[in-house]
């Protein structure tokens, strides 16, 4: 349902929510190093999304990324839109080129609640609400974080 592109941009983003702040900006390549994805995509993921204001960047010794105020009341869905746009999210199931409610695929009916939920879920809560979770809860942005949350 996701592309790549998404998924790391959803990772890169929550880890600058939970990580930054205009005080505290981050390297593309901590970033990257840190939640494991290339160094290289991941700079062209943020091109985007500061382009599409879901973050902020400033440029010098002192530069990098982070979310401002405003940057975190944007959803994942924001995020996803940047990158692929939300036509990613309602294609079909099983990638047929046309499939709704009155030509639906053998799963359409059993899929739509789920990706309509989904969407829902996306669209309701903010970068920073998630953010919130991740540490309240201890979820992990990547594999690397296991060791640390199971150290807790």
């Amino acid at each position: 349902m996701l592309s790549h592109a998404s998924k790391y941009a959803i990772l890169s983003t929550l880890f600058l929510a939970a990580h930054s702040s205009a005080d505290k900006k981050i390297s593309v390549k901590q970033i990257a190093e840190s939640i494991d994805v290339p160094s290289p995509f991941l700079a062209k993921l943020f091109q985007q999304l500061v382009r599409g204001k879901v973050i902020s960047s400033t440029k010098g010794p002192n530069g990098g990324f982070y979310l401002t105020k405003e940057n975190g009341q944007k959803t994942v869905c924001d995020i996803i839109e940047n990158i692929d746009g939300l036509n990613k999210l309602n294609q079909c199931f099983l990638g047929l080129h046309e499939c709704d409610s009155s030509n639906p695929c053998p799963v359409h009916f059993i899929v739509e609640p789920f990706k309509k939920s989904i969407l829902g879920k996306f669209r309701d809560k903010t970068i920073m609400e998630f953010s919130e979770e991740i540490k309240s809860n201890g979820r992990v942005l990547t594999l690397k974080d296991i060791g640390t949350s199971l150290k807790k």
